[in-house]
């Protein structure tokens, strides 16, 4: 999929009001395919059954798949909670682990949370106009902390790849959940030892 002119240049409207202006389609996330993100699968079966909402949407544009190329999109998170814990992106290590990405907040609020193999982890809010920068051998998952939608413009070599499966597998050792209000960090009692 590409309408997009890669070898001579293209400009693209990522619209705040109508989303992303151009023929592309997102590729969507309900929560019935991240439902084993959450720690409490109990909330999220029933969540399920009432409603399988839609958690989060993201746009690629088809870049070449060439370390000289960069591929950009837009990720659209939904306001809600599994239980206490923020709805969520499933999250990923780079196929090529030693690729860095950035993320531009243009609408909402949230996080992302980072964490690299050797067990480093960190948290970053996002709030418009804030740029993260995630490093080489991180993984990475935006939280919406906020009752809008959380929207980033992101940025990463075209040939990265994405690994989805060590998240999947094993999770992330800290998750972001609502404690009175306010975003806090605990430990994920889920955690499946060294990723």
């Amino acid at each position: 999929m590409s309408n997009f002119e890669w070898n001579k240049g293209f400009t693209i409207d990522f619209s705040l009001l109508t989303g992303l202006s151009t023929k592309a389609e997102s590729s969507k996330r309900y929560l019935s395919k991240v439902a084993s993100m959450f720690y409490d699968t109990e909330a999220a079966a029933k969540m399920i059954e009432a409603d399988d909402e839609l958690v989060y949407e993201f746009y690629e544009l088809g870049a070449p798949e060439n370390a000289g190329d960069l591929a950009i999109g837009s990720s659209i998170l939904y306001p809600g909670k599994v239980g206490d814990e923020y709805f969520m992106t499933k999250g990923h290590f780079h196929t090529i682990l030693e690729t860095a990405e950035t993320y531009y907040c243009l609408q909402g609020r949230g996080g992302m949370i980072l964490e690299n193999p050797e067990g480093d982890y960190s948290f970053h809010e996002l709030t418009p106009g804030v740029a993260i920068y995630v490093p080489q051998r991180y993984a990475h998952r935006s939280i919406n902390t906020g009752s809008e939608t959380l929207v980033t413009f992101f940025a990463f070599r075209g040939d990265a790849g994405h690994d989805y499966g060590t998240i999947e597998t094993k999770g992330y050792r800290k998750l972001v959940v609502d404690r009175g209000g306010v975003p806090t960090l605990i430990d994920n009692p889920k955690w499946e030892g060294t990723v």
